[in-house]
């Protein structure tokens, strides 16, 4: 996904595009005005990053600008604007999101996934390093070769792949897969097998593991060394 970051401050720039190229993200960052508004032309970004505070212009005014260029993608604003009148006037202006600093970095990641989400058609196929899932036709296939699934090892397979490497826990996935009404103890035995099954067809003489257990809070598909 690639991310326009349009901030001056060059210190907070630097630490942004790297913990956001460490989360699989490829920012392009930019100062001023006059070159966000040739990144966003050039570049078509997934998503925008804006500091209202910039030093050629006021970040509300390229925001209007976008707003009206038919399908731009979403524009989260960054800014120590934190009164009340200009949250409310930047969000009327067409952000979808408004985030105050100093924020933790993790919020500003959870408020990306969740703009990028809204923006997104619906998904038909996920990959995970050499795995790949085909919604349509409820198939998977690791390195090329076909991985048989019972029903319910699809469901799972494809509910942690759409969580995008984010941990799951065992009350989410009995809601969200088995469809219970409400989760109990019980069922950890219940998703541990099924896990346990699922890894065996995925990860199985492979070199790399694609599925994790985070110890105590739940399970996670993602590639890793």
């Amino acid at each position: 996904m690639k991310v326009l970051l349009v901030e001056d401050d060059a210190r907070l720039a630097a630490s942004l595009v790297q913990g956001l190229r460490e989360n699989g993200y490829a920012p392009v960052r930019v100062a001023f005005a006059a070159a966000a508004r040739a990144a966003a032309a050039a570049e078509r970004p997934d998503l925008v990053i804006l500091d209202l505070g910039l030093p050629d212009g006021d970040g509300l005014q390229l925001l209007q600008e976008w707003r009206q260029q038919p399908g731009f993608p979403p524009i989260l604003i960054t800014t120590a604007r934190e009164a009340l009148a200009e949250r409310l006037r930047g969000l009327d202006a067409g952000a979808d999101d408004y985030l105050v600093k100093p924020y933790a970095f993790a919020e500003l990641l959870a408020r990306m996934r969740v703009q990028l989400r809204h923006a997104q058609k619906p998904a038909t196929h996920y990959r995970v390093a050499d795995l790949e899932l085909d919604l349509v036709a409820r198939a998977a296939k690791r390195g090329g070769q076909t991985v048989e699934l019972s029903p319910r090892e699809w469901d799972l397979l494809a509910y942690l792949a759409g969580a995008q490497g984010e941990v799951v826990s065992r009350e989410t996935l009995a809601l969200a897969v088995w469809k219970v009404r409400a989760w109990t103890p019980s069922l950890d035995n219940v998703i541990d097998v099924h896990i346990s099954r699922l890894r065996e067809k995925i990860d199985g003489g492979a070199a790399v593991r694609l599925l994790h257990t985070a110890r105590g809070r739940g399970f996670y598909l993602k590639e890793e060394p």
